[in-house]
């Protein structure tokens, strides 16, 4: 029973529940820049390059059965090995992206953050040795 009971301990902490949480939203916010990646700058950036769809991009490396269509999805469909570098590419902007957008908000919620002022410097407490030769000392200079 003792080691449910630390295992209790140790999923109620604050970090590990954080942590969930933090998962949690980050693959909700993977799948909001997924979106924006694909629908939305992938097809500038194609339009950019010449009608070029990245997903798109690949070099068969198998023989392709008769009837088989020469798209992406229809080659795996039938088993065809490919090497689909264009997927790829388009994760790799996603990844790009993403840890830019990451970098950003971490940067403001840091330039957000309040320092605490820093406490003022209290003067080191001066033992009774000490005050008793400084005494000694004025009385001797008297």
């Amino acid at each position: 029973m003792g080691m449910m009971k630390e295992f209790k301990e140790f999923a109620v902490k604050g970090n590990v529940i954080d942590l969930a949480v933090g998962v949690i939203i980050g693959g909700a916010f993977g799948k909001i820049v997924d979106s924006v990646v694909a629908d939305l700058i992938m097809p500038v950036v194609g339009t950019v390059f010449g009608k070029l769809d990245f997903s798109s991009l690949f070099i068969v490396l198998g023989t392709v059965p008769a009837g088989t269509g020469m798209t992406l999805t229809d080659l795996k469909k039938a088993g065809v090995p490919v090497f689909a570098y264009g997927n790829f590419i388009t994760v790799a902007v996603n990844f790009a992206i993403l840890a830019f957008i990451i970098f950003l908000m971490v940067k403001q919620i840091n330039r957000l953050k309040k320092e605490a002022p820093a406490a003022p410097e209290v003067a080191p407490a001066v033992s009774e040795d000490v005050l008793l030769l400084r005494q000694i000392r004025d009385s001797l200079q008297k």
